[in-house]
């Protein structure tokens, strides 16, 4: 499957505003905003910190499968999908994120 298909698999992300990751020592070290062009990357990592309970590189491994067609392209050409990017440099180095969900308040 392609990562549209994989997308409509996942649990829904209306309800989070972004997601922040954080090392190990607490510090945000990324963060993935509910909007136009990363909404599908934030649904991604909501299901590997659901499933995996942190960005791990066992995590990592199954987020590039559901990237699909997207983590062949992100091996290709580093630097053009960060969010796959991150992925790949956890599966090799074997480190972990912990990932804090920012909650949409809807007061905006």
């Amino acid at each position: 499957m392609g990562l549209a298909e994989n997308l409509k698999s996942l649990p829904g992300v209306s309800h989070l505003q972004s997601i922040e990751l954080l090392d190990g020592d607490g510090a945000v070290v990324g963060t993935i905003e509910n909007k136009a062009g990363q909404t599908g990357s934030l649904a991604i990592y909501n299901h590997l910190g659901q499933l995996y309970g942190a960005i791990t590189a066992e995590a990592a491994k199954k987020g590039l499968e559901l990237y699909a067609e997207h983590a062949v392209d992100a091996e290709s050409h580093p630097g053009k999908h960060p969010n796959i990017d991150r992925l790949l440099a956890l599966l090799k180095d074997k480190g972990m994120l912990r990932v804090k969900h920012v909650f949409a308040t809807g007061l905006d």
